[in-house]
């Protein structure tokens, strides 16, 4: 089985070099990367499955990197980061990042979130779609490709999604009429034990919901109930 590449783009060697050696011990290959323009210089020679970024970088940051990432199409990316605020988390998240691991960080903890996000897959260009690729789910005129992270809306426009808006929208779609309360969401998108507030999930919605409806409320498909969360209320056929 091919091991599978790990960029570090870290620049405190205190943190990146016994995680190197952490995660080679269970069975990586690792690149380090001091700054955003080290990194490049990797992915640009090297097949690389999954960064691990730290958001304070000397000169670019990690948040600008990851933007640029993202918008290649490149590696899955997992945040590494002393900023621990709930909207820190979510800007994250909203750049495209697959997960995101505060400062201090338990090893153990670390590892089972890299294995969770390398289980998802590479992310794939948009292709045509083969007898046998992802499934697509239809609502309310959307076609929703989850595999591939976007949305083609009624009117034929593709909408991208970050990693975090399609795992929220995809359970959404396989609870479809079903009342989830905040924490419900927490763990059916992130899993169990992921420090992650309700309020970072409240902006998590809006942010879906902006994509969805636009700023008209009559098309939202999203319902608030109160007290109890969120209602996907749309009928989801799968193809």
């Amino acid at each position: 089985m091919t091991q599978a590449h790990i960029l570090i783009v870290e620049d405190d060697p205190d943190i990146s070099e016994p995680l190197a050696g952490f995660l080679r011990g269970n069975g990586f290959t690792i690149s380090v990367a001091e700054r955003a323009e080290a990194a490049d210089e990797v992915l640009a020679h090297d097949d690389v499955d999954l960064v691990l970024l730290d958001v304070m970088l000397p000169g670019e940051d990690g948040l600008t990197l990851c933007r640029r990432l993202r918008a290649a199409g490149g590696p899955r990316i997992i945040m590494v980061t002393a900023l621990s605020e709930p909207t820190d988390k979510v800007a994250g998240l909203e750049l495209g990042a697959d997960d995101y691991v505060s400062k201090p960080f338990d090893l153990g903890e670390l590892l089972a979130r890299i294995r969770a996000v390398l289980r998802r897959g590479p992310i794939a260009d948009e292709e045509p779609r083969r007898p046998g690729a992802e499934p697509v789910l239809r609502f309310s005129g959307f076609a929703f490709h989850p595999h591939r992270r976007f949305l083609r809306s009624p009117a034929g426009v593709r909408i991208p999604l970050t990693g975090a808006e399609t795992d929220l929208l995809l359970v959404f779609c396989q609870n479809a009429r079903k009342v989830l309360s905040r924490e419900e969401l927490i763990k059916l998108t992130r899993g169990e034990g992921f420090a992650i507030s309700t309020r970072s999930i409240d902006l998590l919605v809006s942010r879906l919901r902006r994509k969805l409806a636009g700023d008209d409320p009559l098309a939202d498909p999203i319902r608030t109930v109160r007290a109890d969360g969120y209602a996907f209320h749309p009928e989801v056929v799968g193809e």
